[in-house]
């Protein structure tokens, strides 16, 4: 775990900011920092009702001690998922050490528990998923702590404490377990602050879900502990939501309840409007390498106990739910995106580390090795020449970079019987070929997408306080490195202006002189534009940085 852990905490500054999000998110906890704000978003000086504060306050920790960079942003995610591999690990060990006193094939279960956490964990921890997201800036890896800590909470309490194993309608485990139902209703007001309102729908949605799919009652232990738990979870909540809510009123529940969560979910407003059907192959992809794994996991489901007492049933159902109704929940939505369902990974991890511990306890599952193996091969095939004709990467450079991935597919494909040893293989395979990417491919992606080494030019070249406007586009990377020189509307968005006449205008009002973002294929419209002197800095291959003067 130690090694895993320095993969995950290295590398984190390699790559600039890329994306519409994650420049953005960093800046709001920069000029939350700056300000001394601890309530209030703060983008471009004004208010900004988006997304919840947790993230912002990790950022500002964050960069209160280690400097305002990529890596202290990054830095945080990066550490959630690590908590995550260890909840997952939590969960599966406390299956493992389960008493079973209600099945007479206790000994078979136990058996089959054998080594749950540790695989669980392991292929968290190197699920494509995982890897990408516990290195960017994003509010969904919080909420999926947030929501694994609940679950875990939940169901360690019920499978150890909650249902009653003997004739006197006790569980004889530890008293002190009784406590970690306390999690759970934290967990869940965390939640609240992680990413808004949809913990309150999808914590109690799993645990319904849970319980009617196995026919019974919650226990009266579990019914009760909602009197308090409910305001422990509004409680937690409140540190932030209160202070908004007396600060700034109904603007903020319009904003931020209203638009942020009922419109996102009814409405396209957003522009994000997919196939009722698009999780399906995003969950394939975000639970690479172990696609087939889960796909045997839902095979098996028709053998499973639905309604078996043993710890084992229950973890089988409660990971089906969980992976079922956010699932569905966003696949209603009008709003899709691929990060929406990243929360359901953990028991796709728990799921398919199930599945591994079975495997080898019956010494089978050489089929879904091989099948794994091909999948493996068809991935780097489709990625390479993807990487190839979009981005100009060598062939040689794809090659080192995949390797890995290779021999481990093709002794998938050879030698499947290998046992526990071909498993950690596949994981390691996915850890080398991370990191050879992220600094041999990635940079090459992401300069592409981000203005940072623009701005630094032409803060090289002496333009560090000029004015900064953006023409037919608006790239959101120009909001964190450009944040001190960009220019906003009445709209309080970056400035964007539709034709170099309006250039011309505001280089003019702003003193003759000013930096222009510019998609290349429009470069020209300055650059020819007679009432103007133009000075280009560079290209990142998609955006032009234009200096441009009135005389």
């Amino acid at each position: 775990f130690i090694g895993i852990a320095g993969f995950y905490l290295w590398g984190l500054g390699s790559v600039p900011f890329v994306g519409p999000d994650e420049p953005r998110y960093a800046q709001v906890a920069r000029e939350m920092l700056a300000h001394r704000e601890l309530i209030t978003p703060v983008l471009g000086g004004f208010p900004w009702f988006q997304k919840p504060v947790l993230l912002y306050w990790i950022l500002m920790a964050s960069y209160s001690v280690l400097g305002i960079s990529e890596y202290a942003a990054r830095l945080g995610p990066a550490i959630c998922g690590l908590l995550i591999g260890a909840v997952v690990y939590w969960i599966g060990s406390s299956i493992e050490t389960a008493r079973r006193t209600r099945d007479a094939s206790s000994k078979e279960s136990e058996t089959q528990r054998e080594g749950l956490g540790r695989f669980s964990a392991l292929i968290w921890l190197s699920s494509a998923g995982p890897l990408v997201f516990s290195r960017g800036v994003n509010f969904d890896i919080l909420l999926t702590l947030a929501l694994t800590g609940a679950f875990a909470c939940f169901f360690v309490w019920h499978v150890r404490y909650g249902i009653p194993t003997n004739r006197k309608g006790i569980n004889p485990a530890s008293p002190a377990l009784k406590y970690v139902l306390v999690g759970f209703y934290f967990f869940v007001g965390l939640s609240l602050l992680a990413k808004g309102l949809i913990g309150l729908i999808i914590a109690p949605g799993v645990i319904i879900s849970y319980f009617l799919i196995r026919r019974e009652w919650p226990s009266k232990k579990f019914l009760t502990s909602l009197l308090w738990g409910i305001p422990l979870t509004l409680a937690v909540a409140a540190i932030w939501y209160g202070p908004m809510i007396n600060r700034h009123g109904l603007i903020f529940v319009n904003e931020f309840i209203v638009q942020q969560h009922f419109q996102r979910f009814l409405s396209n407003q957003y522009h994000h409007p997919q196939a009722f059907y698009f999780y399906i192959p995003v969950l394939a992809g975000l639970a690479l390498p172990w696609t087939i794994f889960l796909v045997a996991a839902f095979v098996s489901s028709r053998r499973w106990h639905w309604r078996g007492a043993s710890a084992v049933d229950r973890l089988r159902v409660f990971g089906f739910v969980w992976i079922l109704a956010p699932v569905v929940f966003f696949s209603i939505s009008q709003s899709k995106l691929p990060a929406y369902i990243l929360p359901v990974l953990p028991a796709v991890a728990l799921l398919v580390g199930e599945r591994v511990t079975c495997f080898l306890r019956a010494q089978r599952g050489q089929r879904v090795l091989r099948l794994t193996g091909a999948l493996l091969l068809l991935v780097v095939a489709i990625g390479g020449v993807s990487l190839h004709r979009h981005y100009g990467l060598s062939v040689a450079v794809i090659a080192i970079a995949v390797a890995p991935l290779v021999a481990v597919a093709l002794i998938a494909l050879a030698r499947p019987q290998m046992g526990p040893a071909l498993y950690v293989l596949i994981a390691v395979a996915m850890f080398v070929t991370s990191a050879f990417s992220l600094k041999a491919i990635a940079p090459a992606i992401a300069r592409g997408q981000s203005v940072r080494d623009l701005l630094a030019a032409a803060s090289s070249r002496g333009y560090d306080t000029a004015p900064l406007v953006q023409l037919h586009n608006v790239d959101r990377t120009a909001e964190f490195y450009g944040a001190s020189q960009l220019m906003r509307g009445g709209d309080r968005e970056p400035m964007k202006l539709e034709g170099a006449g309006q250039v011309a205008a505001v280089a003019q009002y702003r003193g003759g002189l000013i930096l222009c973002l510019v998609p290349i294929e429009f470069e020209s419209q300055l650059t020819t534009y007679r009432r103007v002197h133009t000075e280009v800095i560079g290209n990142n291959g998609r955006t032009s940085l234009v200096v441009v003067r009135v005389p």
